[in-house]
């Protein structure tokens, strides 16, 4: 029997229609950059012709279709131009993580076979620390953010001189396949290498329509965009991408990522909606307790990277007027796969209720599918008790890591295994309780160290908490607290009052055996608690043997 196929349009799902899209409808839109020297502010039809100025560039400098075109930078309109000038030219976009160690730093560039590599100024002392163990790098464009520059680094260009030498008429756009490989991304590397991940035209095009999607976050023309989440992030959550398409305006922070200097532009620009990891709003949350400003524009607040404590999220809502969405989501699902959603009938619940759903990370976003299988790879249960680890596919979904064997090990049956480990309740909404490797499994009973977190951070004397299993001589594991106190109480916070504190909240072989006080906790690449480097640093600490 012969199909029987529908007369549509073979009209590929390329990003070129998101750029032309936003210079012909939306050219007097806004793109707002804080950069060392002031904001710089262009417009959509600027941006515009500077991205196809942007192509002929990378013609000149012998980029060809397929290339990876590395990118070393903040959040900024000139990284917003490669964003789509270099997946619009057929080249591969590849967003470098500053924050990586040097070594992480160098694999990835080595690994992807970077051929350009764009550096803001700032930045160049991290390249210029690995530069003689680069070996496909054939040249470096320099972004100025900082005035005049040196630089060892060779070859090299001035990013405004390159434009500045090529025509400024359209570029005749190829044509792609909506399969081609529009950008890629690398894991932290928590564990072994970073990992690739490269992502299709079609995968940035879904991908933005679900951001767009009023069941989604929403992201239209009416807002104004400030991506806090950087740019070499997981495509900074894929709001660029959204917002260029809908033609919102854009607020690019640059460097200044302080609670006050987020105040201040937000503020200033009449921010509507922006994405960041919680330790980013914890910060904020306390400058507000102590400096007064006007925030009241914001009508979204996308939250994921890690969990949210449900006393911060109903704080923010309660005290400032500003809705948190919980979000999830990793570098393999280009980023967004749950979003806390509550369903319509859920308004009219307590606010105990509501906030507990609003603090899970929810359902999954059209498009995603998810399972949770526990040891044996059986399905768990939708009793919101169960734990399983989380599985996932759909049409944004990696199907594998780039040039790694790693690949292999990474899906089950066509599922992406993802490694995070949760509950999914009677209504369908995940809530991570924590990643396989950082469970503390005591006794052979699981615990869950982001539950105990979110709770001690709740805590008025408590600034951040990060929960990890120590060794123990008759358990195996048990949970080791390390807690920063806010400074006006670090001399008059105990551990006894933060196990009392617990008490009441937790079963008595859930809560910590001990607790630390230290003055910062280490963060990873993208603002997470590295709960690796916490390990390595209690690796021989002693806990009590009396539980």
């Amino acid at each position: 029997m012969s199909e029987f196929r529908g007369l549509i349009m073979d009209f590929p799902l390329t990003l070129h229609h998101f750029l032309e899209r936003a210079g012909k409808y939306f050219p007097k839109k806004e793109i707002v950059t804080r950069t060392r020297t002031g904001v710089h502010r262009y417009t959509y039809g600027d941006y515009y012709r500077r991205v196809h100025q942007l192509a002929h560039a990378l013609k000149k400098i012998g980029v060809e279709p397929g290339d990876r075109v590395g990118t070393l930078a903040w959040n900024t309109y000139r990284h917003l131009e490669i964003y789509f000038a270099a997946p619009c030219y057929g080249a591969v976009l590849h967003t470098l993580n500053l924050r990586l160690p040097l070594d992480q730093l160098t694999y990835i560039i080595n690994h992807a076979e970077d051929k350009v590599v764009f550096v803001d100024a700032s930045l160049l002392q991290l390249l210029e620390r690995i530069k003689d163990h680069l070996h496909s790098v054939r040249l470096f464009v320099v972004m100025n953010d900082v005035g005049e520059y040196q630089t060892s680094l060779s070859p090299v260009v001035d990013y405004e001189d390159l434009l500045a030498s090529v025509p400024q008429e359209p570029y005749p756009w190829p044509e792609l396949s909506e399969w081609a490989a529009a950008g890629m991304c690398y894991t932290s590397g928590t564990t072994g290498n970073p990992k690739g991940v490269v992502y299709s035209h079609r995968a940035i095009f879904l991908h933005s329509f679900a951001v767009a999607m009023a069941g989604g976050i929403g992201v239209n023309e009416r807002d104004v965009v400030l991506p806090i989440v950087p740019m070499f992030h997981a495509n900074a959550w894929g709001l660029p991408f959204a917002a260029v398409m809908v033609g919102a305006k854009i607020v690019n922070p640059g460097p200044f990522l302080q609670p006050r200097d987020l105040c201040q532009l937000i503020q200033d620009e009449r921010v509507t909606m922006t994405g960041a990891v919680p330790t980013i709003w914890i910060g904020i949350y306390n400058l507000l307790k102590q400096e007064k400003f006007d925030l009241s524009s914001l009508r979204l607040v996308v939250v994921g990277g890690s969990a949210m404590p449900r006393q911060l999220i109903e704080a923010f809502e309660k005290e400032y007027g500003i809705y948190f969405l919980h979000a999830w989501g990793m570098t393999e699902t280009t980023p967004l796969g749950t979003m806390a959603i509550p369903k319509s009938y859920m308004d009219g619940w307590p606010d105990e209720q509501r906030y507990e759903v609003r603090a899970k990370q929810g359902i999954p976003a059209v498009g995603v599918e998810i399972r949770a299988v526990d040891a044996e790879g059986k399905e768990i249960p939708w009793d919101g008790k169960t734990m399983g680890e989380l599985q996932v596919r759909g049409p944004w979904v990696t199907s594998g890591y780039y040039n790694d064997p790693r690949t292999a090990e990474a899906f089950m049956d066509g599922w992406f295994k993802t490694g995070d480990v949760v509950t999914i309740d009677p209504e369908g909404y995940i809530q991570i309780v924590d990643r396989v490797k950082d469970l503390v499994k005591s006794g052979g009973e699981w615990i869950s160290s982001v539950d105990l977190e979110n709770a001690i951070m709740v805590h008025p004397k408590v600034l951040e908490a990060a929960v990890i299993a120590a060794p123990h001589p008759k358990w195996q594991e048990r949970p080791l607290a390390v807690v920063v106190p806010k400074p006006e109480y670090k001399d008059s916070i105990t551990k006894e009052e933060i196990i009392e504190f617990l008490a009441g909240r937790f079963a008595k072989w859930w809560l910590p055996d001990d607790v630390v006080f230290v003055e910062e906790i280490p963060k990873t690449s993208v603002g997470k608690f590295d709960k690796k480097v916490l390990r390595d640093r209690f690796k021989d600490y002693t806990l009590p043997t009396a539980v």
